[in-house]
């Protein structure tokens, strides 16, 4: 019999990209988001974009009930070999592909702008373009469909690798299988309508979910996705 053998074995990580390298912000923000201990022990990959005291990063972490893995090669490539802590290669960039037609349009936002500060106010109107991105072909591995501006239809399917980013709605009529992130930016109100889910990844305003956890009775379903109250997202069976 053997005495090595090589099994495969499907790991779920978290990403955890960081914008600064000030240790003591990053442990006040990670500490608000774990306080609820949802992320102990969750394995997760580094991806920085400064520089970083990296093993003091890796101590920061394993005190915080975080299990950090590897870094995303980049800045910390070298620092990481260093030690010889594992590198895993840069993402590939998505193409970014033009939608089939755009419909703009134009909405008036009326604003008071102070002219005495006591007492004395007028109002004016700002138009605010407001855009439709139509996409009539299937979303192939590797293709990005973005509106930042506004909402996103896609009448057709999406495959693995795949991802629909829209500031507004996003409403896809066939199987989605990459990652649809409707809300980018902060839009809360933003819902995702798809015609069988099977995504990679669905977020609404910076709410995410991945494949794994999403819920076992909506999968290859029509589905309404929405935040609620508690800023949750809710899977919703569409019945026809």
């Amino acid at each position: 019999m053997a005495d090595i053998r090589i099994t495969g074995r499907m790991v779920n990580f978290t990403r955890l990209t960081l914008d600064t390298n000030d240790h003591d912000a990053i442990r006040q923000q990670l500490a608000n988001t774990l306080s609820e201990g949802a992320y102990q022990g969750t394995l997760v990959i580094i991806d920085s974009t400064v520089e970083q005291e990296l093993i003091a990063l890796i101590q920061l972490l394993i005190s915080l009930g975080l299990q950090p893995m590897a870094v995303i090669d980049g800045i910390l490539g070298d620092e990481a070999r260093a030690i010889q802590f594992p590198v895993l290669p840069a993402d590939q960039p998505l193409q970014r592909i033009k939608p089939s037609r755009e419909e703009v349009v134009l909405v008036e936002e009326v604003k008071a702008d102070t002219l005495n500060s006591e007492t004395k106010t007028t109002p004016t109107k700002t138009a605010i373009a407001h855009k439709t991105s139509y996409h009539d072909e299937i979303l192939r591995t590797g293709q990005s469909l973005v509106q930042d501006h506004g909402d996103i239809i896609l009448n057709a399917s999406m495959n693995s690798g795949s991802e629909v980013i829209a500031s507004g709605n996003i409403h896809i009529y066939g199987n989605v299988r990459g990652r649809v992130i409707a809300g980018a930016g902060g839009n809360s109100a933003a819902r995702i309508f798809c015609h069988s889910l099977e995504a990679e990844l669905v977020s609404i305003a910076g709410t995410y979910c991945v494949a794994d956890d999403i819920p076992k009775d909506v999968l290859k379903k029509a589905v309404h996705i929405y935040l609620n109250d508690k800023q949750e997202l809710v899977f919703q069976a569409l019945e026809f």
